[in-house]
């Protein structure tokens, strides 16, 4: 089992739900966050004043998927969020050791 993490442009969530729900990604959690990789922010103009926008608004989307699953994951989210310009974002991918649905008790591939 596996965990996708993407850090996306808040644009592109409706495009990559949409992408994901296409290969089979039944679940997924969407958290808003902020931060900075290459493009170390940007300044705006606020009535005038120039200030420094250090850390830029993102989207996280976490997938946990079975193990044969995460490179088709990883494909549907790379294409549907890619826009070409920079700050398109990350894509992470670590394991699972161990998952448990809470209702039932299922285990594992069955939990996702």
């Amino acid at each position: 089992m596996k965990i996708v993490m993407a850090i996306i442009k808040p644009f592109k969530l409706d495009e990559v739900r949409q992408a994901l729900t296409m290969v089979g990604v039944e679940g997924l959690t969407v958290t808003e966050v902020k931060g900075y990789g290459r493009q170390k922010g940007h300044t705006e103009i606020y009535r005038g004043a120039e200030y420094a926008v250090s850390f830029l608004p993102k989207i996280k989307i976490e997938v946990a998927v079975a193990s044969d699953m995460a490179d088709r994951t990883v494909e549907a989210i790379a294409a549907s969020a890619r826009t070409g310009q920079i700050g398109d974002g990350k894509i992470f991918v670590y394991g699972i050791d161990q998952a448990v649905r809470i209702r039932t008790g299922e285990t594992d591939t069955d939990a996702l």
